[in-house]
């Protein structure tokens, strides 16, 4: 029995093996400093404007217990913390420190260099061009089902 013919590259494989590369390239340098592209990430968002914990999980791309994780292990660090919200007293919100701004400084510094290096195997009139495709393919070209969630076993 013979495969059938393939009539479009596995583009799913192409932006899954270069997410990963960039990932283990991001972490890597994050690492330096002492930061998780996660943290990075949680710390960039909590410093844009007041978010709960649940806002910036959904921002960060992260499930609850990873997010919990995150944020005990910058609270930890004393990186950020947890704090009652200004607008309602019943919400949470992370806070981030003078030391996690610094920090997220440095971070950000080290992930804009990783990713100008990354943009950089590109020509230079086709890295704009290159990042809209991407935006576009990421955001609206093939809207679809919300993911599969398999049931827990018993």
């Amino acid at each position: 029995m013979s495969a059938p013919q393939r009539t479009q590259l596995d583009v799913s494989r192409l932006l899954n093996e270069a997410g990963h590369t960039l990932t283990n390239r991001l972490a890597t340098a994050l690492a330096e400093v002492d930061l998780t592209p996660r943290m990075q990430c949680v710390l960039i968002h909590a410093l844009e404007e007041e978010r709960t914990q649940i806002q910036l999980a959904a921002l960060a791309g992260l499930d609850k217990t990873t997010m919990v994780g995150t944020v005990d292990e910058l609270e930890r660090r004393g990186l950020a913390e947890r704090r009652a919200s200004v607008t309602d007293r019943r919400a949470r919100i992370i806070a981030v420190t003078e030391k996690g701004r610094l920090a997220a400084e440095e971070g950000q510094r080290i992930v804009d260099r990783v990713h100008g290096e990354a943009l950089a195997a590109f020509p230079a009139e086709s890295r704009a061009v290159f990042l809209d495709l991407l935006g576009t393919l990421a955001n609206d070209a093939a809207p679809g089902p919300a993911p599969v969630r398999r049931p827990r076993g018993k």
